[in-house]
């Protein structure tokens, strides 16, 4: 379905009954994303899929203001009302890690439970922000000159998603293809709008989340497994997976054990609640 937010149009889907859970997708991503996992998932849960502003099918407007993290919050809420949906269990990979994190300190209210995979509360300090906010502008700037195409070749190639080469050429392509779906201005806009320079810290807010967290990174992610340790150290109900030889992105790497990582989290979750 679509669901239209301030003349911007978002795609939407879902499915199955039960507790609802959102999943929420990283930079480049859509809601194919968690393809691999809604099916079985959704025999459990209600399982709500949003393509986040300048991805998949929803709108990417020229405009960057509606790409700032504070009016995808306000999407989101708005979305959970239409569905009359009180409170639900958020899981979000890097991008869509750093908004859920985001949405739960600001709607806690609105929250049962939050799943982070290599996610991020921001940088620490004014300078790193501002170092990334033009780092990410110059970036969002070569994707608009050179199109989708040479960015993905580029965004490939970077150490971060090194081990992703590891994965079966089926599976490689399958990402990729995600990735040249993309709008080159949606992303450009998303960059600069929801990227990590231009995303207010949280360090200093950790310490207010009352609900259970569950964080997850995996072992070759050297940086975000560090930036999750010093964030389970700061989180009241922290629970902590470190997936072994995988890297940034586990549901793909590793989409058996990541799959199991959740369905237990949630499961457990559920049955403490009962």
């Amino acid at each position: 379905m679509y669901y239209r937010y301030e003349d911007v149009s978002y795609h939407v889907e879902v499915q199955g009954k039960g507790t609802p859970l959102l999943l929420l997708h990283g930079f480049t991503g859509s809601s194919q994303t968690w393809s691999t996992f809604t099916k079985s998932w959704a025999r459990y849960y209600q399982v709500i899929t949003i393509d986040i502003i300048g991805h998949g099918k929803t709108d990417s407007p020229s405009d960057v203001a509606p790409y700032k993290m504070t009016q995808m919050m306000n999407v989101i809420v708005s979305l959970l009302d239409r569905l009359r949906i009180e409170k639900a269990f958020f899981l979000g990979y890097s991008m869509g890690a750093r908004l859920a994190l985001a949405f739960s300190i600001h709607y806690q209210e609105r929250v049962k439970a939050l799943i982070l995979e290599s996610g991020s509360p921001g940088l620490k300090t004014q300078p790193e922000r501002m170092a990334r906010q033009a780092a990410d502008e110059e970036l969002a700037a070569f994707i608009r000159e050179q199109g989708v195409l040479k960015f993905v070749d580029y965004w490939e190639s970077i150490p971060m998603f090194k081990t992703q080469k590891r994965m079966p050429e089926k599976d490689q392509a399958l990402v990729r293809q995600e990735r040249l779906a993309q709008c080159k201005l949606g992303l450009a806009n998303s960059l600069i709008g929801m990227g990590t320079g231009a995303q207010q810290s949280y360090w200093e807010k950790l310490h207010t989340l009352l609900l259970p967290v569950l964080l997850i990174t995996g072992e070759l992610d050297q940086k975000f497994c560090e930036i999750a340790k010093d964030m389970s150290n700061q989180l009241k109900f922290c629970r902590y997976k470190v997936v072994l030889n995988t890297g940034h992105a586990i549901h793909v790497e590793q989409p058996r054990i990541f799959g199991k990582i959740v369905s237990e989290f949630l499961s457990q979750h559920e049955e403490e609640e009962r």
